[in-house]
């Protein structure tokens, strides 16, 4: 599940630092480091994320409102890609990113 077979996080990162290329940067207040190693917290991890987007009302990690927030897409290319969406409650989501306040 997105982890090499048999290769953790920590081996990874000693890699780096015998090769001289390990960059560290401290995370933002506010991130979460959310570890899905196992089936336990897996599941974890995805009740945060719901309680998190149910509260503050975003939703994490979506990739279409970073980029219309970012410019790098504009108004027509985000409605276009809400679109297909639109009976789902991602696509509702996205339409109401750029609806008039």
């Amino acid at each position: 599940m997105g982890r090499l077979a048999g290769t953790s996080t920590t081996t990874v990162n000693e890699r780096y630092l015998e090769a001289g290329r390990l960059q560290v940067h401290v995370l933002d207040r506010g991130t979460a480091w959310l570890d899905t190693g196992t089936f336990e917290s897996m599941m974890q991890a995805s009740e945060y994320v719901r309680v998190i987007e149910d509260r503050q009302g975003f939703k994490i990690g979506c990739i279409e409102e970073i980029a219309w927030r970012a410019g790098w897409i504009d108004d027509s290319r985000l409605s276009a890609l809400a679109a297909p969406l639109a009976k789902s409650g991602y696509g509702k989501y996205l339409a109401r990113l750029i609806e008039p306040v």
